[in-house]
């Protein structure tokens, strides 16, 4: 994996950080004010960080990336900052999400081998 790609995956990591972020302030704060201006700066920040990740990987691997983080990150927020339950169906989709994210970034990566 070259440095572009990697920067590339490092930015649509951050995208998806930022929308869980959004979505984890939308729920924590009790302030409209505080609740909505978070959640508008995670989202602008989100949106930049996902317009970078596009600009080094496929739209594919960006959003699928993006996705993953997001789905990962929020289920992990809920179950440890509002005591959520993560049912086995939940782990089990998580998992397939990181095993899908890796089969397409591996075969990528092989693409650019070839060519």
């Amino acid at each position: 994996m070259d440095a572009g790609n990697k920067k590339g995956y490092a930015w649509a990591v951050s995208a998806g950080l930022n929308a869980a972020l959004a979505a984890i302030s939308a729920k924590l704060f009790t302030s409209q004010f505080v609740r909505y201006g978070l959640v508008i700066l995670f989202n602008v920040t989100m949106w930049g960080c996902y317009v970078n990740s596009l600009k080094a990987l496929s739209s594919l691997q960006a959003t699928v990336t993006n996705f993953a983080t997001n789905f990962l990150s929020s289920g992990l927020a809920g179950y440890f900052l509002f005591e959520e339950a993560l049912s086995f169906k939940w782990l089990a989709g998580a998992l397939l999400i990181v095993i899908g994210v890796l089969v397409l970034s591996k075969s990528s990566i092989e693409k650019e081998r070839i060519e």
